[in-house]
């Protein structure tokens, strides 16, 4: 046996499952420990390919765990960041309306981050916006001040340092393959041994459903994989974004639209788009797992989603296999951006929870089962609200799993 007598094993070396491992252990001293991660290090999917910006919970709607979660998220990050010497930079977004159509959803994403308390929250002129973003061609914008940009493999490499640094262990290259229960006790399979426990909390991020239904967990939720695909702006063309430029988001859909980003990874990021993937870790389009595909187009819910955006796939679909759609979304924005300004970047994989009725599950969604904890569903602000996730889900397990 790889390891026994464990009192509580988290499935996932990502940085809600590492700010979870640290809570509790910041809390509860005395309690073994292990976090099993089956990459080669922490931080190595969803944690590790998004463009680290800290949000602000502009987009939230008020009373949902994302609005609970962000605004304090925003600030508790930035402060861990600056007391663990991580680089930051609170460098402001703007959000802009491009067209007519777009200036009344300004003013209700005004109102939404009003009741969500986004600090510095405003609607500014054009003049101001000109002030902020100087290539930016818009009808309105709003503004906040307080969104900021971080490396979230940094910030997790630091969750992890300091759980090892508690006692904790992590336990990288190891896959959970199954799971049986023997007097009491869980026995975790993994393909390096055996890890018998008492209690389990999923934080598996793009497999937490299959993870899920190991410990038998009755869900009909489905992870479907949506690809994002970026382009970075040439060194020549950076000044033309000075902080994060952002489209009015469509309402309907939880992705944001593709976007300028700078990232403190030394480059200017422009998109993502959103198309499925045909892996769940699928981060280049010759990425194919017949399983995961297999999977994905023999759920029902994800036949139900196609049928109710199939016009907003196909354009997904065209703005990925066309450079030139994609510049022109990005001209929008700044009409100054050429095909020639854009090199091919990298992508990220989101794992997004879709119900049996095609609908796309925006907000988080934990839930319990027995002796153990699940994560299904952790979008954006996953990462910025990490902190607090974490003291919510150790909560959680003191209450429900008796930790």
């Amino acid at each position: 046996m790889l390891k026994e007598n464990i009192d509580l094993v988290i499935i996932g070396g990502g940085i809600i499952g590492l700010a979870t491992a640290n809570e509790i252990l910041r809390t509860k001293k005395n309690i073994n420990i292990v976090v099993l991660e089956k990459s080669s290090s922490v931080a190595s999917q969803q944690s590790g390919h998004n463009s680290g910006v800290i949000h602000s919970g502009i987009y939230y709607k008020p009373g949902s765990f994302k609005a609970q979660f962000c605004v304090e998220g925003r600030k508790t990050m930035t402060e861990f960041c600056e007391k663990n010497e991580i680089p930051v930079w609170t460098c402001g977004k703007l959000i802009v309306a491009t067209k007519e159509s777009d200036l009344d959803k300004i003013d209700n994403l005004y109102e939404r981050g009003t009741a969500n308390k986004v600090e510095g929250l405003r609607v500014v002129s054009q003049d101001e916006m000109k002030e902020i973003e100087p290539h930016v061609s818009a009808l309105k914008a709003l503004h906040a001040p307080g969104t900021g940009i971080v490396d979230y493999i940094k910030v997790t490499e630091v969750y992890a340092d300091q759980f090892r640094h508690n006692g904790g262990e992590v336990f990288l290259d190891t896959e959970v393959i199954g799971v049986e229960k023997s007097n009491g006790k869980l026995i975790i399979k993994t393909n390096k041994g055996d890890i018998e426990t008492n209690k389990v909390i999923n934080c598996a991020g793009l497999h937490s459903d299959r993870i899920a239904k190991m410990f038998g967990m009755q869900t009909d939720l489905k992870i479907i994989p949506f690809r994002g695909e970026y382009y970075t702006l040439k060194k020549s063309k950076e000044y033309l974004v000075k902080g994060l430029i952002y489209p009015v988001p469509n309402p309907e859909l939880p992705f944001l639209g593709v976007h300028f980003t700078q990232t403190m990874k030394g480059f200017v990021e422009a998109g993502p788009n959103a198309v499925l993937a045909t892996k769940r870790e699928g981060y280049r389009k010759r990425d194919i797992s017949l399983r995961d595909t297999l999977e994905t187009f023999t759920y029902k819910g994800f036949w139900n989603l196609l049928k109710n955006d199939w016009k907003t796939g196909i354009w997904e679909i065209n703005r990925s296999l066309r450079k030139s759609v994609f510049v022109k979304s990005l001209r929008e924005l700044i009409p100054e951006v050429n095909s020639s300004d854009l090199d091919v970047g990298g992508s990220g994989v989101r794992a997004q929870a879709v119900a049996p009725d095609g609908s796309l599950i925006d907000d988080f969604k934990i839930e319990g089962s027995e002796n153990a904890i699940h994560v299904l569903n952790a979008p954006s602000p996953g990462a910025t609200s990490s902190l607090v996730i974490g003291k919510y889900i150790s909560n959680l397990a003191v209450k429900e799993l008796g930790i």
